[in-house]
């Protein structure tokens, strides 16, 4: 009886170990079609940008470093690289979007023994004129903690508690989110995973992950159509 009890641990050891390793093999064979993907989706952005009128620059070291502290951007750095950087224009606006790239100290560990590269993809377009700070996201328990700035009000409960804005002048917030933006970004579901910030001429907004073509589409519709629903004078106000 011992002697089968002894045969049934060791087959069941066997088992684990045999399903653990079927388990990483599945997960390596995703991995690569992943990266072919990706891989895919990055040689599309040169040929879309060329068809359509666009600059492309796979690396451009410097480029990312005059956008310090706007969304996932560094507070400051020196000789940031852009990756994938495209500039031109769209629906009657300049823009530029471009993929910035760090190491995360608290990432995984890749199978070489380094950290995993954090991807961040940052959008862009021109506004009519320059607006002074305004950042519009979902509010976090963690704003206090990151010591965020304070947070401004508009009277506006659904509003208020769905967005959390801040700003340095609160005339130019409520001149840009009238009534009609207030409800365009209450209703349009890409404004719940897409913060907006003005700085000076230029609307952004981000995500982490990797510049696709459709991303670029994507965000891009989404900052003209906020674009097209803020009255002119809260641009020549401001």
């Amino acid at each position: 009886m011992e002697q089968l009890v002894g045969i049934l641990l060791k087959l069941l050891v066997y088992a684990i170990i045999l399903g653990l390793v079927a388990l990483a093999i599945r997960a390596m064979m995703r991995g690569n079609r992943e990266d072919k993907r990706i891989q895919k989706e990055w040689a599309e952005l040169e040929a879309v940008a060329a068809t359509r009128g666009w600059t492309y620059e796979r690396r451009a070291p410097g480029r990312a470093t005059e956008y310090c502290g706007v969304g996932p951007m560094p507070g400051k750095g020196s000789n940031l690289t852009a990756w994938h950087y495209i500039t031109g224009e769209f629906r009657g606006r300049s823009f530029k979007c471009f993929e910035y790239r760090y190491t995360n100290p608290l990432s995984s560990t890749t199978q070489s023994g380094g950290k995993s590269l954090t991807f961040e993809s940052v959008f862009l377009v021109s506004a009519p004129g320059s607006g002074p700070f305004m950042q519009i996201g979902r509010p976090s328990k963690l704003d206090t903690v990151m010591g965020r700035r304070p947070r401004t009000l508009l009277d506006a409960p659904e509003f208020d508690k769905k967005f959390r804005v801040a700003t340095d002048e609160e005339s130019f917030v409520r001149n840009v989110l009238t009534e009609d933006v207030r409800a365009f970004l209450l209703s349009d579901q890409r404004a719940e995973a897409n913060p907006l910030r003005v700085r000076d001429d230029e609307l952004f907004t981000w995500y982490t992950g990797y510049l696709s073509q459709q991303a670029i589409e994507d965000r891009l519709n989404y900052l003209c159509d906020v674009m097209d629903r803020i009255p002119e004078h809260a641009w020549t106000s401001a």
